[in-house]
């Protein structure tokens, strides 16, 4: 039965804009630290390549290992990716003045306060709330510390600050840990879906942004056809929606959850979210749409980009209604989203060069259409 989703799309949307429009921004910038380097052919066959190993592996581990032992494995790769991701792309832009950098460590400061009082409130505590406070706390004062000697620097220099680069990853390592993995029952849950969201749309914006200067119009071409290819293989064969399932049981920002608007009620035997049915969606599959729609405004312009980003999501949602349908048809509990993405971009990137190829050969003088003319008669 045909069910319309409005919030997966909207998320979609508001990511993939929220990324183009940084990009926008902080292109040079961007582009400065992989010293103007682009992948190539052989680059996207590692890629894809490395993605079938990772999936694979984690899949064949996590069924003959049910008691979850790679499942330590596993988050501890990821956490140090995700940290490392954070540290490098704050790095990358920490050169900021003193007055910024003050507001940066009493931001991230205030941030370590509130998370350590309501550690304090009855809903959220268990064994381990005098540790979680306290750890949030320390982060407060090391934050605070950093803005005071912000604030007695001379010189108001421009250059990466590493104390800086510091405190988004250790801010996301102790929630990760202490609202996450040192979750208790009975506690309140707030990390899934609330705060796995948002350092899930966070991390997909960032690995938007890092990777999209390395990619050109060709290199994003092969990826496109090699990823969804690949993706179809793996969601009809298994590995990538078990792989699914083990992040969401380690609770990694590896996907988005959002319950389906308008709302479905489900009961408690099957996974929900405050009971009513969810949607997920990879954060592969944002930086898919993320990367397509900024190399087609690399390619053509921003009309182009926004026209991208808007059909991808209108061919995501659309796709999205018939969902339960296809899966129930082929028997399987998830469906590829890079064929429902790049549906809805190949017809803006096929009417973009067809126009782009007629504009420029306007644009020839008529000297030179005229011996193009006679030199094709011949």
């Amino acid at each position: 039965m045909p069910t319309i989703d409005i919030a997966m799309p909207l998320t979609l949307l508001l990511v993939v804009t929220v990324a183009f429009l940084l990009y926008k921004r902080a292109e040079k910038r961007l582009k400065a630290s992989v010293e103007e380097s682009d992948f190539q052919t052989k680059d996207m066959l590692m890629i894809v390549g490395a993605i079938i190993i990772v999936i694979s592996t984690i899949t064949l581990t996590s069924l003959r290992n049910p008691e979850n032992m790679f499942g330590n494995i596993v988050l501890s790769i990821f956490l140090g990716a995700y940290t490392m991701l954070l540290f490098t792309f704050t790095y990358l832009f920490s050169g900021i003045k003193k007055s910024r950098a003050k507001l940066f460590s009493i931001g991230f400061g205030a941030t370590g306060l509130i998370a350590g009082v309501c550690s304090l409130l009855e809903p959220l505590q268990d064994p381990v709330t005098i540790f979680r406070a306290g750890a949030f706390l320390g982060l407060t004062v090391i934050c605070f510390i950093i803005a005071f000697y912000e604030h007695r620097q001379i010189d108001d220099v421009k250059k990466a600050k590493w104390y800086l680069a510091i405190q988004p990853p250790a801010l996301f390592l102790l929630i990760f840990v202490f609202f996450n993995i040192l979750h208790f029952e009975g506690t309140l849950n707030i990390w899934f879906p609330t705060l796995l969201d948002i350092f899930g749309a966070t991390f997909a914006v960032l690995i938007i942004l890092y990777l999209s200067s390395l990619f050109n119009w060709k290199t994003v071409g092969i990826f496109a056809a090699m990823l969804t290819f690949i993706d179809i293989i793996l969601v009809f064969s298994g590995p990538m929606v078990a792989a699914a399932d083990t992040f969401t049981g380690l609770g990694l920002p590896a996907l988005i959850y959002l319950p389906n608007i308008p709302l479905i009620p489900v009961d408690s035997m099957h996974f929900n979210i405050l009971g009513f049915a969810p949607r997920g969606l990879g954060l592969g599959d944002f930086f898919f749409a993320g990367i397509l729609a900024i190399q087609t405004f690399n390619r053509f312009d921003k009309k182009y980009a926004y026209m991208s980003i808007l059909f991808m999501v209108l061919s995501f949602g659309i796709w999205e209604i018939f969902l339960p349908d296809i899966t129930a048809f082929f028997g399987i509990r998830g469906f590829p989203a890079t064929v429902c993405i790049i549906t809805g971009w190949l017809p803006v990137a096929i009417v973009g060069t067809f126009l782009h190829r007629k504009q420029k050969e306007a644009a020839l003088p008529p000297s030179v259409a005229q011996t193009e003319s006679f030199d094709g008669s011949l």
